[in-house]
């Protein structure tokens, strides 16, 4: 899978992502996501105090709906990221106080749908690549 198939654009801003052939399932970079909601300057450290008063105040472990897998980092080198499926990404973004966390919601459940869609017709996903690549020259 290339760059281009590994990331998607939420309000202009790159979130990187993976699929996982064998359980066709989406994983999304955690820092990335938090980046938009939270609009924080260090969202690393955003995601793990985050951890840190989730488990305090619900006693909910966020590492263990997470996955480490290896994303291109903004240095050009491939490092391990915290990663979440749809489901363990909303979960994750519940206590991120953001208005964008709405829209967001609505921007996955797009992307789930266009995925459903590439899989039945995957000259779909040619013409959604084309388009994006016309409104981003």
């Amino acid at each position: 899978m290339n760059e281009e198939q590994t990331l998607i654009v939420f309000e202009n801003t790159p979130i990187r992502r993976h699929f996982d052939e064998a359980t066709e399932t989406w994983y999304f970079s955690i820092v990335d996501v938090i980046a938009v909601l939270s609009e924080s300057v260090n969202p690393r450290d955003y995601w793990f105090r985050m951890k840190v008063r989730v488990k305090s105040d619900d006693g909910l472990e966020l590492s263990t709906i997470c996955r480490q897998l290896k994303m291109k980092a903004p240095d050009g080198k491939m490092r391990a990221t915290d990663c979440a499926n749809v489901e363990g990404l909303l979960r994750i973004i519940q206590p991120i106080p953001s208005p964008k966390a709405e829209p967001f919601k609505q921007w996955m459940a797009k992307v789930g749908y266009e995925r459903i869609q590439d899989t039945a017709d995957p000259a779909l996903s040619v013409d959604r690549a084309r388009e994006y690549l016309l409104q981003h020259e």
